[in-house]
């Protein structure tokens, strides 16, 4: 059986996510053998950095593989995704699926057609403390899950404004397109990925398009508000076919503190989860006796792990035995472009969207 290290990987799109996931794998001694991106300057930093060839055309790169990971700006997710599948290799693609519904349903399409698999970076799901969470609730701990409190909200956290990052026509959005989407498949996580039937939204742009943004740090460079087309945050409220809910709150930038915490309400129990700290804290109220009636909230002190490296470990096993992960799939990524769009659909109209 070929042992998942001898996989041969190369990296589609070699910026900053794509050289993190290289630091990666190069970390557990994975056979990279190769980059691609149309920028020169990319090629040349890639080779410089991990000594290996990085070509100008994709399909260059795919002879000399047996799986890619996807890392480009989303609008050129479809065109990269679709012909690495085509070309017969397993793909692991960076979140979102892509930059509108449409380019989603395309290259699911072309999943489902596929001799490959297609996975999708959802790193999130692979924290420990969301593992360990989902495991409580497998053994029936939380009774039935109800509700997910979902917040990714940064006080201040454009990604750089005029980047790609702030251009509807590359991103397919902003905040909720880039950061929601990972608030968004972690709440449908937590709910065993059901029919979601109603979605209500409001986006709104109300800072990173001011020439007075005013910030402390910058992920990528400052080039103004004239670069910057899209949403700074999102609220939204999400049903499922059996009522359970979600609620999200979203930004880039807003006058709030900072939250990464999911709160998860169950029938038995509930658990809070900050993505941020990696803490876990369970929920319960209790009796003994038919008396002594008490609350308690327990911590749970998880091991340190690695999101993309163990998201990178599950693909690259995957990809060795020939046999697509249960996990983070194309299906359940395009359940989660749809409420994307649905959010979107719904902030336009002003009104409620049906999705059954």
């Amino acid at each position: 059986m070929t042992h998942a290290n001898d996989v041969a990987v190369g990296i589609v799109g070699l910026g900053g996510i794509g050289n993190h996931h290289a630091t990666k794998l190069s970390d557990r001694g994975a056979n990279l053998v190769g980059g691609m991106d149309i920028d020169p300057d990319a090629r040349r930093r890639f080779h410089e950095e991990f000594g290996v060839h990085a070509y100008e055309d994709e399909h260059d790169l795919y002879e000399a593989c047996d799986a890619v990971l996807i890392t480009t700006p989303n609008r050129f997710h479809e065109t990269y995704a679709t012909s690495a599948l085509e070309a017969g290799l397993d793909v692991l693609l960076e979140k979102p699926l892509a930059h509108t519904v449409e380019s989603a349903e395309r290259i699911a399409e072309a999943a489902r057609d596929a001799a490959g698999f297609c996975m999708v970076g959802f790193n999130n799901r692979f924290a420990e403390p969301v593992q360990v969470l989902k495991g409580y609730q497998a053994a029936g701990r939380f009774g039935e899950t109800t509700h997910v409190e979902a917040n990714y909200v940064r006080r201040r956290g454009v990604p750089g404004r005029g980047s790609w990052f702030t251009s509807k026509d590359v991103a397919g959005g902003g905040a909720l397109i880039d950061i929601g989407v990972h608030a968004i498949d972690l709440s449908l996580y937590f709910l065993d990925h059901p029919e979601v039937v109603e979605v209500s939204g409001q986006t709104r742009s109300e800072f990173g398009d001011r020439d007075d943004y005013t910030f402390v740090h910058m992920w990528g460079d400052d080039n103004g508000a004239d670069g910057f087309d899209v949403e700074d945050s999102a609220s939204a409220f999400i049903r499922d076919a059996s009522g359970n809910t979600v609620s999200l709150e979203v930004a880039w930038a807003t006058n709030r503190p900072t939250n990464d915490e999911f709160v998860v309400r169950g029938t038995e129990a509930g658990a809070t989860f900050d993505r941020g700290s990696d803490e876990l804290t369970f929920h319960e109220a209790t009796a003994f006796d038919g008396d002594h009636h008490h609350f308690a909230d327990t911590e749970i002190e998880t091991r340190e792990g690695d999101s993309h490296a163990a998201e990178q470990a599950t693909f690259l096993a995957g990809v060795a035995a020939g046999e697509a992960p249960d996990i983070n799939t194309v299906e359940e990524a395009l359940s989660v472009q749809r409420v994307i769009d649905a959010i979107y659909r719904s902030s336009e109209r002003g009104e409620a969207v049906r999705l059954d």
